[in-house]
């Protein structure tokens, strides 16, 4: 039996599919989320500890590393390309390392052992992007 050949019309639908998807991959690869790029410089970095304001730093592209010493022990946050991330701690578990770098408002890095909670939110009186609503 005869192997089957491929016929133009086969060649163009898969021409086309691969042209479709490429179209929705690759602008995340080069262009980014331009509307998240835009909207940083309205987005601070929060540190609290034992429940209160420790600090607010603005969420930059630029590194800044913040060293956090309290009683309990230190956590070391960095700062950078539009998120944050912990980079280290004392603490006997380390799960705090674990969160990893976090980018958009309303997520958070906690160290529950130091009471240390990082979250990145927008200027006071802004209300936060609702991602979903679940009913």
């Amino acid at each position: 039996m005869k192997g089957k050949m491929m016929k133009r019309g086969d060649l163009i639908l898969i021409g086309i599919v691969v042209i479709a998807a490429l179209a929705f991959i690759v602008p995340r690869y080069w262009g980014g989320n331009e509307s998240e790029k835009n909207h940083i410089e309205n987005r601070f970095v929060h540190i609290e500890v034992n429940g209160e304001a420790y600090q607010t730093l603005p969420l930059t592209e630029e590194e800044q590393v913040v060293m956090i010493k309290t009683e309990d022990g230190f956590n070391q946050i960095k700062i950078h390309n539009g998120g944050v991330e912990m980079i280290d701690a004392d603490c006997p578990d380390e799960l705090c390392l674990g969160f990893g770098f976090v980018t958009r408002p309303g997520q958070q890095i906690v160290c529950l052992p130091h009471r240390v909670s990082v979250f990145i939110g927008v200027e006071s009186g802004e209300e936060l992007e609702v991602d979903d609503v679940v009913g």
